[in-house]
């Protein structure tokens, strides 16, 4: 028996699996267009929030200089409901409120620094927008007032600004895309992996348990062959799972609701080229992983539990980059998973890398595999003695 026949039997074994055509369905097909719609929606809100031109505001009749500032800066004042700080908390209010005394507009004329309350809650993000709306809005309350003060008084204006800030931003367009982005990677990584755990578990303890791995060992085929044949098929099924991923970003961006994401998102062939160039080695690697991982448990749920070190290893190294804001290291291209993540990265925020940095993960993702199989085949072999 060859590698190739053990290949074809143990694909289509794979494929009959309910479990495995679940995943390979759910993490490759859905999980894009879910991710970017999910997203997308989540931007287009908080775009939607910035472009509102209401501000909540108690107290505003005692204040019609304010009132005529806020109207001239075309935002629209609105009063806001009694129950506003239950609302804010509860983060049923969208919206900071701005409390004005009953004494503003006296103070005001005195000369005196009237204080006016920014109500808002910490914990409810979606206030954060209409909070800083108002904190830009009374800032420059403050300064049209201090400045026609000193224009009364007969004194330039100029004097309050003795330096003049132009800004600069040097981010691309697309790496300020790749911050909205940066889970992605991520998410796709997650899905090949998942996906190849049920086959590597079936092929291997799985069998196991249901004593058909015995008979196989005592055909001619080496134990070598025996390994390779299983190993991919339960690799063609963690790279079928990342080639589905892929791909399912190109037609999802459709489903963008957010004009801004929309513009600033481009993932084209040569994109998905990258990502598969960097995850088809990885599928291989973890492959052979999970099955070094479950060929030594008796049982389908033995396997389950060991490789759960597996999985949690895998997920928590790209949480490296993703959470890393002093930028990237060279060690991070020798670690797997976590140099997947840091080069995709790269090809989200549109930035260029040498050849050497693709080279670098798959000499690993070779030479680590190729050790995890021969341990798999002995392994094997001296099952098969017993």
């Amino acid at each position: 028996m060859s590698a190739a026949v053990v290949f074809a039997k143990e694909l289509r074994d794979a494929l009959r699996d309910r479990r495995t055509l679940l995943a390979v369905v759910l993490s490759s097909v859905v999980m894009g267009p879910l991710l970017l719609f999910a997203l997308s929606v989540l931007v287009a809100g908080s775009e939607e929030r910035a472009e509102s031109r209401e501000v909540l505001v108690v107290g505003l009749d005692h204040a019609p200089t304010l009132r005529n500032y806020l109207e001239r800066q075309t935002l629209q004042p609105k009063a806001a409901p009694p129950d506003y700080e239950r609302q804010l908390v509860a983060r049923r209010l969208g919206d900071a409120v701005l409390v004005v005394p009953p004494e503003f507009e006296a103070q005001l004329a005195r000369g005196e620094r009237p204080v006016v309350e920014l109500v808002a809650s910490s914990a409810n993000t979606r206030a954060a927008v209409g909070r800083g709306r108002l904190l830009q809005a009374l800032r420059g309350f403050n300064q049209e007032v201090a400045l026609l003060r000193l224009a009364h008084r007969g004194v330039a204006p100029a004097v309050l600004e003795a330096v003049r800030v132009d800004e600069r931003d040097l981010a691309d367009p697309r790496a300020r895309a790749a911050q909205l982005t940066a889970m992605l990677p991520f998410f796709v990584l997650m899905a090949v992996l998942y996906g190849a755990l049920n086959a590597a578990l079936d092929t291997t303890a799985g069998e196991r348990e249901r004593g058909s791995l015995e008979p196989l060992l005592m055909t001619p085929a080496a134990p070598l062959a025996l390994v390779v044949g299983k190993w991919g098929a339960v690799a063609s099924v963690g790279m079928l799972i990342a080639v589905l991923s892929c791909l399912s970003f190109l037609p999802s961006q459709w489903l963008i609701r957010s004009e801004t994401l929309a513009a600033l998102f481009r993932f084209g062939a040569r994109e998905a080229a990258l990502f598969l160039a960097l995850l088809l080695p990885l599928a291989a690697l973890l492959s052979a992983v999970l099955m070094a991982v479950a060929i030594r448990c008796k049982t389908f749920k033995e396997a389950q539990a060991s490789n759960t070190v597996v999985v949690l290893a895998v997920s928590l190294l790209p949480l490296i980059a993703l959470f890393n804001d002093g930028g990237e290291r060279p060690w991070h291209l020798w670690v797997p998973a976590l140099a997947q993540v840091t080069l995709m990265g790269r090809v989200l925020r549109g930035e260029a890398f040498a050849a050497w940095d693709l080279l670098l993960p798959l000499a690993l993702a070779v030479a680590l595999t190729a050790a995890l199989l021969a341990a798999v085949a002995s392994q094997l072999r001296a099952a098969a003695t017993r």
